[in-house]
């Protein structure tokens, strides 16, 4: 009998996380030239950048012992009734989103919608969301999200900067916006060199405004009258920023309709867990004048080469991509699939059922604001001087601490305290009005009838911000109230859109690997998904366990000292990182140290990251290998060396090779002062053989949603934390309201843990897999990858490579370049046809263009299995063989399946066909496709039509579809 040591199958995880099997292994290796994995790996790593150790992290164990022992941690979390506000709301997530959206992979496994042919699902769905947040601002302009209310309040600041007339660097702050957001504010406006100014909402403006920010309700719950503000902000040229609350707007006159230039906020509430800070869904509207500058993403209605009303990401993420190193924002993730939640709630409720649940916590809120003034009147309850002026769903007040403590502990309710005796208390969608008598009985020590309170409540909106104007009117908010109705919608969405769900998504950098259910099944748990950012410490023992665990796990794991899980975006872990450089330059005396170097093939969030840093970016050239080049780097850093800050770098490479001289780059760069920032995107080739901290660098983010398993949403949500070496450690970010650490820098991101309620996915990733699972992970990752290079190298030219060293040809890491340029140049079919033309095939496109142009990156991952490995391959072999037909001059390129692809049904189903080509090879160019078809839903669309004819709003329903029947 096999020992019970291998019938326990602690390792099975693995077995199932990794596509190919063993035997598959064997026979890619093979194919390659290779008898072993070992031996193999030895050919494509540079000996010298091998780590020498083991990971230390524990496992692997199965995954019913990972859900047990992750059940336990999560049990010494308290799930209280809090009721603290500050930005945050209970909320009810709708079940038949919670299941048709949260918990399905239709949803959640998809990438970002840049092939907006097979994205067309969550395009409408953000298309919605954009309406939404524009019906509820009256605003006139809406992007498709930003990462959190802070730092989309930070994004406001620098987007109205470059609007305004205004000449001047300072940014006038109310004193009541969320403490967070100020935190956040002031660390992004110290290295643009901007003053921020803090004082009443309707105070006195200091020379050299260039924007206010006001936010109403305000952090302790004033409604404000932004008329009179927006006057006078304007008559010195600036610009106004409200943050305001889509609920509130439900009643209250919106900020657009009162002179507002740019409102920002958190679509939390509707619908989305509070999750211990995040991921939620930020937005940002703004006066149709400042669309062209608009930070994130923005999607836009444009039409299909048919004709056909389609959507698309308009002008996309230029910021970062197009501007560089002159770009005022970083802005990679954005948080789609908590954005599509919002929109989906706003669709179940409609503007009926919006206003209902306004109506009810502000009823509510105003039954608790009458107790509080009958319990000042009667003097013994130890209440006094409430804020009853003006509120919507909050009321802050003095009261006598201890008795009021005592009370709520016994209770289980969770106020929001200050110094001073003075509370706050937030009402939300789930308050009942047995949870309103208790918060009563804590406030007062009295339980009274609630119908004599309703009989006399006090009305916190004054009849002037009474809203007055429609909103929600597009028939998409009031067509689906019904469950079978709104399932049936979500799944038609659902069914346009390309996911990990139908196959292999192979784009290079981006790491679409398995999001295994195990893994995800723990993010609705309510001991992680309803515990607030700002509860005491004793509620949330369970994730602090989880976080402390996960630190130390990834810094062993990066060869770093210490972690912060803050940055909740890829792009807020570089700014984390260079912001953490800088301090410690400052700290050493070296403030003048600010040049930083960027190879010219890095991301363009890099040069982005460093300018939003106040340093000056320096390009570094790269040789015809792709590698850095030595003697420009050389060069760069000598003729720098008394004001090096930073050198950035990707590794592997961005093109897609382990660099032999990294280690070499790394010294060179010590030798001048300065610190070596490794972008770790591309981790997922290092794992468990190498890591940035014995390669030599000092600090690195970690996409925790590409190497860590954590799902991208179809974009967002993303978390990318940072390591660091121990003499950076004490300048990491900190947080204003609940301390991480015992560092002055200040906060990147609104939450103290970003968006905490996602890493039990990256925990558990780590559990199940182990040590050993991890590094292997990682090896069957660069067989794939190397496998798919090696069989595509004769059909299209393998763009970068490491050195021969065995004499079986240079290999990639976990991502190869396939170069399109000479076979555009024959033929005229270009990279963007072979993309389209994949649809047909049954993929996603790879990497298109980037980091060069011309290009197609492809990046497998250890997921897919050899089969899907073999499909691709197939397909890729395929166009192949139809760009030849139109280089044989069989074909024109114009009349060929490439340059009208993707095909769809109503392609087919035209009465006549006038193509060069069959019906069976335009939809159904292999066997697999006649089995298993995945169909796009609209043709090629037209982007430059798009973006001449910007609209950011939902079209009429007509436009959709024709619900006509045929005759």
């Amino acid at each position: 009998m096999r020992p019970l040591t291998e019938l326990l199958q602690t390792d099975d995880f693995t077995r199932r996380h990794i596509g190919p099997s063993a035997a598959e292994q064997a026979e890619m290796l093979k194919e390659l030239g290779y008898d072993s994995l070992e031996a193999f790996l030895y050919s494509v790593l540079p000996d010298k950048i091998l780590r020498p150790d083991d990971m230390q992290v524990g496992g692997p164990i199965t995954e019913a012992q990972a859900i047990a022992d992750l059940k336990r941690v999560a049990s010494k979390n308290k799930v209280l009734r809090s009721y603290i506000g500050q930005g945050y709301s209970g909320t009810h997530t709708p079940p038949v989103i919670l299941r048709n959206i949260l918990e399905n992979p239709g949803w959640y496994t998809a990438y970002t919608p840049y092939q907006a042919e097979i994205s067309q699902g969550r395009l409408e769905m953000l298309l919605n969301f954009q309406q939404m947040v524009m019906d509820l601002t009256g605003m006139e302009v809406a992007n498709a999200s930003l990462l959190d209310e802070a730092t989309a309040a930070a994004e406001a600041m620098t987007l109205a900067k470059r609007q305004v007339k205004a000449k001047g660097n300072v940014l006038y702050v109310a004193g009541d916006v969320h403490p967070q957001t100020l935190d956040v504010i002031e660390t992004r406006a110290e290295y643009f060199g901007y003053e921020v100014h803090v004082g009443p909402a309707d105070g006195e403006l200091p020379e050299g405004t260039f924007a206010a920010l006001v936010q109403t309700p305000g952090t302790y719950g004033d409604l404000h009258d932004l008329s009179p503000i927006a006057e006078r902000v304007h008559a010195v040229g600036a610009a106004l920023i409200v943050a305001t609350d889509l609920l509130a707007c439900a009643l209250v006159t919106p900020p657009g309709e009162q002179g507002a230039d740019i409102v920002i906020g958190n679509s939390q509430r509707f619908g989305v867990p509070v999750g211990f800070g995040g991921p939620h869904a930020a937005f940002l509207a703004c006066r149709s004048a400042y669309q062209r500058s608009m930070p994130g993403r923005v999607i836009g209605v444009s039409k299909d080469s048919k004709g056909k009303t389609a959507l698309r990401m308009a002008m996309q993420t230029r910021e970062q991509h197009i501007r560089r190193e002159k770009a005022t924002s970083n802005i990679c993730t954005a948080q789609a699939l908590l954005a599509n939640m919002a929109a989906a709630y706003a669709v179940w409720h409609g503007p009926e059922g919006i206003k209902t649940i306004a109506e009810r916590v502000h009823l509510m809120t105003g039954m608790l604001a009458r107790s509080l003034q009958k319990a000042v009147q009667d003097g013994n309850n130890g209440v006094w001087k409430p804020n009853l002026t003006s509120f919507f769903d909050t009321l802050s007040f003095y009261g006598d601490e201890t008795d009021i403590w005592e009370r709520s502990r016994a209770k289980g309710i969770n106020l929001r305290t200050y110094p001073d005796d003075f509370f706050s208390v937030s009402l939300d969608e789930t308050t009942t009005p047995a949870d309103l008598l208790d918060i009563i009985e804590v406030l007062t020590g009295e339980r009274p009838d609630l119908n004599s309170l309703e009989a006399e409540v006090l009305d916190g909106i004054p009849d002037y911000l009474k809203r007055t104007t429609s909103y929600l009117t597009h028939p998409v908010f009031s067509a689906h109230h019904s469950e079978h109705g709104m399932l049936r919608y979500l799944k038609s969405l659902e069914n346009k859109d390309y996911s990990l769900t139908h196959g292999m998504i192979p784009l290079g950098s981006c790491t679409m690997k398995l999001n295994a259910t195990t893994e995800m099944i723990p993010v609705t748990w309510p001991e992680f998904g309803q515990i607030h950012p700002f509860a005491p410490a004793d509620q949330t023992e369970g994730y602090a366990e989880l976080l402390g665990e996960l630190e130390s796990w990834l810094a062993d794991i990066t060869g770093y000292d210490a972690v912060s899980l803050q940055p909740n975006s890829g792009a807020q872990g570089e700014y984390a990182g260079l912001l953490t450089i800088r301090k410690y330059h400052e700290a050493r005396g070296d403030a003048h140290r600010t040049i930083c170097l960027i190879p010219a093939s890095a991301h363009g969030t890099n040069p982005a990251s460093a300018a939003m840093m106040g340093m000056t970016v320096v390009v570094v050239g790269t040789d015809e290998n792709g590698n850095i080049d030595m003697a420009d780097l050389t060069a760069q850093a000598e003729k720098h060396s008394a004001n090096l800050a930073a050198l950035m770098i990707t590794y592997p490479s961005t093109h897609g090779v382990f660099e032999e001289n990294v280690r070499e780059v790394c010294e060179l760069i010590h030798a001048h002062g300065g610190q070596v920032y490794l972008d770790g995107a591309n981790m997922n080739a290092q794992v468990g053989l190498t890591s940035p901290g014995f390669i030599g660098a000092d600090v690195s983010h970690l996409n925790l949603h590409k190497t860590f398993a954590i799902p991208h949403g179809g974009g967002g949500p993303g978390m990318g934390p940072i390591g660091v070496k121990a003499h950076l450690a004490p300048y990491l970010p900190n947080h204003s309201v609940r301390a991480t650490n015992g560092s002055k820098t200040g906060a990147v991101s609104a939450a103290p843990y970003g968006s905490a309620s996602i890493l039990p996915i990256s925990y558990l990733y780590i559990r199940l897999l182990g040590a050993a699972g991890l590094r292997r992970s990682t090896e069957v990752a660069i067989l794939n990858a190397n496998y798919i290079a090696h069989k595509l190298r004769g059909a299209y030219p393998v763009l970068y490579t490491g050195p021969d060293h065995d004499g079986l040809g240079g290999r990639v890491a976990h991502e190869c370049i396939l170069d399109i340029r000479p076979l555009k140049a024959q033929s005229g079919i270009s990279e963007e046809d072979i993309a389209k033309r994949l649809m047909d095939y049954g993929f996603h496109a790879p990497t298109m263009s980037f980091p060069v142009p011309g290009t197609l990156m492809i990046e497998p991952t250890e997921s897919e299995p050899k089969a899907e490995l073999d499909r691709f391959i197939a397909a890729m072999l395929g166009i192949r063989r139809e760009i030849q037909e139109v280089q044989d001059g069989l074909l024109k390129a114009d009349d060929s399946p490439l340059r009208h692809a993707p095909h769809t049904q109503d392609d087919l189903m035209a009465a006549e066909w006038d193509r060069a080509y069959s019906r069976e090879v335009a939809a159904f160019p292999t066997k697999v496709q006649r089995a298993q078809k995945y169909w796009p839903s609209v043709n090629r669309v037209d982007n430059v039509f798009g973006d001449r004819n910007f609209v950011c709003s939902c079209p009429p329903v007509s436009e959709y579809a024709d619900y006509e029947f045929a005759e």
